[in-house]
């Protein structure tokens, strides 16, 4: 037996996984098929947004609470600056589908907010273009997460605990057996008492029929622009946000590295048969629906891309993921199938799947992302 517990994948969700499991165990492994917080995965692209507001499921939310305080505990172990306080806005049509639901899901969790007027947002975010019947919800919680700096950061925590960390070594295959779970990887092999699968949209070789029937490997593209005036774009005065517009939607970012604004479609992911040949360079549609939106959203940005790349997620038929174990009595459990949307929850996951991989306690209310949703 070479350890208690592999994570196969050191990305997103299997970074957090592995620094929470160190803290249980120093008989934890990672396997990374590159370096840990390579551009090639989803985990590339500076920054991901978290908010606690949300349209949805409302069991979301305990996890995103307690994801809030493990990026603080995260933080203050390793003297990194991961999250970004800026707040953040839900941009749509007033008594509209978008912001109706937002709301509802907001009264039901209890999430903390402030409605913002046409006439409000104009003198505190002008950087917005509004109809007269847009308003705005703020997330005084919201903010940026830097999603490299994160992953580096568990992994560096992780290793300090006294896990051992395999990059550039890429898992083949994965097999039960009476005495745990064999692993391989090209000619070498290892034996582990349980495994966690958390290779994103690497991640369907290694499931079971049953879950590669009901994920599908996707691209998603990240696009970025240069403010005609810096000043208005910084972390200080610029919250995140999400904006959606009859046809039109679009998230973004402040210019965390003091120089480019991230502003980019939504929901624009398309299926991708090979996760490490995805197409990177955006189409002449893509460009075109971007500048435009941006143009049409933002003013204050210069309609240029100057910055664009592309990255693949795994994404579940239900658009909710994957944690659980493959089966009753397996050992294999999974923490994937994020579909585009799992960054802001990688710490509450990852401790969910460390504790319950390695046996030390289970989480209720989750059974809308326990695999066995797809076996019947």
């Amino acid at each position: 037996m070479d350890g208690k517990l592999a994570v196969i994948g050191l990305g997103s969700i299997g970074s957090m996984a592995l620094w929470q499991a160190s803290q249980l165990t120093d008989n934890v492994t990672g396997f990374e098929a590159h370096t840990p917080a390579h551009g090639r995965s989803a985990v590339g692209g500076d920054t991901r947004l978290f908010r606690m507001i949300y349209r949805g499921n409302r069991s979301l939310y305990p996890i995103l609470e307690r994801s809030r305080q493990l990026w603080a505990e995260l933080e203050a172990e390793t003297g990194q600056n991961i999250l970004t306080h800026t707040g953040g806005l839900s941009i749509g049509t007033k008594n509209g589908p978008y912001l109706s639901a937002l709301l509802e899901t907001t009264q039901q969790t209890g999430a903390e907010h402030e409605i913002l007027s046409r006439e409000q947002m104009a003198q505190r975010y002008p950087q917005h273009n509004l109809r007269p019947d847009d308003i705005a919800v703020y997330d005084p919680h919201a903010g940026a997460l830097r999603t490299d700096r994160a992953v580096t950061a568990a992994i560096t925590a992780a290793q300090t605990n006294g896990a051992t960390i395999h990059s550039n070594t890429p898992i083949d295959s994965i097999t039960e057996t009476a005495d745990g779970v064999l692993i391989t990887s090209g000619e070498k092999s290892w034996t582990f008492e349980n495994v966690i699968v958390a290779s994103g949209g690497w991640s369907r070789k290694l499931m079971p029929d049953y879950l590669k029937a009901a994920t599908q490997t996707k691209r998603l593209f990240l696009t970025w622009f240069v403010a005609k005036d810096g000043a208005e774009f910084t972390p200080e005065k610029f919250p995140t946000f999400s904006r959606v517009h009859e046809g039109r939607s679009m998230y973004g970012a402040p210019a965390v590295d003091g120089v480019t604004v991230k502003a980019t479609l939504d929901g624009r992911g398309g299926p991708t048969p090979d996760p490490g040949a995805l197409p990177r360079e955006l189409t002449p549609a893509e460009i075109a629906e971007t500048t435009e939106t941006v143009t049409d959203f933002l003013p204050g940005l210069i309609p240029n891309i100057v910055r664009s790349d592309a990255f693949p997620d795994l994404f579940t038929t239900d658009r909710n993921p994957l944690v659980g174990r493959f089966s009753d009595g397996s050992r294999v459990y999974c923490a994937t199938g994020f579909s585009g949307g799992g960054f802001k929850n990688a710490t509450g996951y990852g401790q969910i799947a460390a504790y319950e991989a390695l046996g030390k306690r289970t989480f209720d209310g989750l059974d809308f992302v326990r695999p066995q949703r797809f076996q019947t």
